[in-house]
């Protein structure tokens, strides 16, 4: 049977997707009861990274042992990939040797191709395009806080990056609207807001996104790769924090979260990560555990 591979949230149908939030929510109370779990005893997941890291690889690390297994840290000064090796080569050897394979790098396309030549399941942990794994954390620490989110609006404030085009895709697939704030020229990628116009609407101010919203998202203003953009960047998206100002405008229950790291003082205001709307803990530490059921999910097939 041919691999399962995990690039965007486009790779599994909505039902896999609510049946993955569920397990990882049972995960999460297993794991705070105290309880062990060895379904990945030894299984092993290679980890790739070209893009430097906190939350992903402590979080797939952290989870692939608690789950039994064992997982390896590969950056391109320890492997052929930083030398040139064809990207198909690698993926051929290391799928032979592991169970799957975990992603961070810059071109989307860079998984794509490991993904086409891998006979083991390939995780996207980040590209410049996707942040599939965020956006299952995410979903998961809605359906803990306010239960379904579907019909629900939620308003993206800040850059159309690769955190908006997944929250794009979750909107498909979850059924809520998302209204995206940002300055001119920083939209989403046009192919994806075509391709799903009744569930986007773009707008230049943060008030007209956040209006009335269940869950108001943020991101840094600019990602990694971006650094030589950062004064431009200031300058363009000045006006688009996340506040209580601007959460007074949301629903009255509305929910912040922040993917992290966060810039206090620049895409959220100082104070915002204690703000009473804020789940952005709970947020982090369920990467941990959407990630540990999406691991099971494919190397096991299996959701209980």
């Amino acid at each position: 049977m041919a691999a399962r591979h995990f690039l965007t949230l486009n790779d599994m149908t909505t039902g896999e997707l609510e049946q993955l939030l569920d397990h990882a929510s049972r995960l999460r109370a297993e794991w705070h009861a105290g309880k062990t779990r060895d379904s990945l005893k030894n299984r092993v997941l290679a980890m790739i990274f070209e893009k430097s890291s906190t939350r992903t690889r402590v979080s797939f690390e952290a989870g692939m042992t608690q789950l039994g297994g064992a997982a390896l840290f590969l950056s391109p000064r320890d492997t052929q990939l930083g030398r040139g090796e064809p990207i198909e080569d690698s993926a051929i050897v290391i799928s032979s040797m592991v169970d799957a394979v975990m992603i961070r790098t810059f071109a989307h396309e860079t998984v794509e191709k490991f993904a086409a030549a891998s006979s083991k399941p390939v995780i996207n942990a980040l590209t410049d395009d996707f942040h599939p794994c965020q956006l299952l954390a995410d979903m998961q620490t809605y359906r803990e806080h306010r239960g379904s989110i579907r019909g629900a609006t939620v308003a993206w404030i800040g850059d159309g990056n690769n955190m908006c085009h997944s929250y794009i895709n979750a909107a498909e697939q979850f059924d809520f609207h998302l209204n995206v704030a940002c300055p001119e020229g920083y939209e989403p990628a046009a192919s994806l807001l075509n391709a799903h116009s009744d569930r986007v609407t773009v707008v230049r101010e943060p008030e007209d996104a956040a209006r009335n919203a269940d869950l108001l998202v943020t991101d840094v203003w600019a990602s990694m790769g971006q650094e030589d953009e950062q004064k431009a960047r200031e300058k363009a998206f000045r006006n688009y924090q996340i506040n209580p100002k601007l959460m007074s405008v949301a629903a009255k229950d509305a929910l912040f979260m922040h993917c992290l790291p966060a810039h206090r003082g620049e895409e959220i205001s100082a104070d915002m990560m204690e703000h009473p709307g804020s789940v952005v803990w709970h947020e982090a530490e369920n990467r941990l555990h959407a990630q540990k059921a999406l691991l099971e999910f494919l190397i096991l097939n299996r959701l209980d």
